[in-house]
């Protein structure tokens, strides 16, 4: 059986440098042929906290959707991120599955994850790392989609990371 290629976004804004390389060394433990984009610091969206790191993920592996989501719910919690927190507030991390193969359903979850068409800090990762990728759903490239997106929205840079 094939492995399923999987993208997930990565978010921290508490002691982000240290989960943030937690994260992807979870990652790499679950999935195979991980790979990062760069890490771009953000503004907090949807409330007053202090910026995030992000970046995204490409992965592939043999678990069904509800077992990669399990997994990813699994490293937030060891990580010590609570569940049930209010949707905007700060984290020390935040998993989110963006797509698995080109499936699109609501359920388990919601794919491709919607934020991908409207936050800078999932978009332009998606760009760089999987630029020529098409999403299931505009059927456009995440680089064509990158560059169509109005970049004074929101407020994002790359960043130097150290990773350990």
């Amino acid at each position: 059986m094939a492995a399923h290629h999987i993208l997930i976004s990565v978010g921290s804004n508490i002691d982000r440098t240290y989960y943030t390389n937690q994260a992807v060394k979870a990652l790499t433990a679950n999935f195979e042929r991980v790979s990062c984009s760069s890490v771009y610091e953000s503004e907090s969206v949807g409330f007053q906290g202090s910026p995030f790191y992000n970046l995204v993920v490409s992965a592939y592996t043999h678990l069904a959707i509800e077992d990669v989501c399990k997994a990813l719910k699994k490293i937030e919690k060891d990580n010590g991120r609570k569940h049930g927190e209010k949707k905007f507030c700060s984290r020390t991390l935040d998993l989110d599955l963006l797509t698995y193969d080109h499936v699109i359903t609501q359920s388990p979850i919601t794919l491709p994850r919607e934020e991908i068409t409207y936050n800078a800090f999932v978009l332009w990762p998606l760009a760089e790392l999987v630029p020529n990728d098409i999403h299931p759903v505009t059927q456009k490239s995440y680089n064509q989609m990158w560059q169509a997106f109005d970049k004074t929205k929101q407020a994002l840079w790359p960043v130097e990371f150290n990773w350990n």
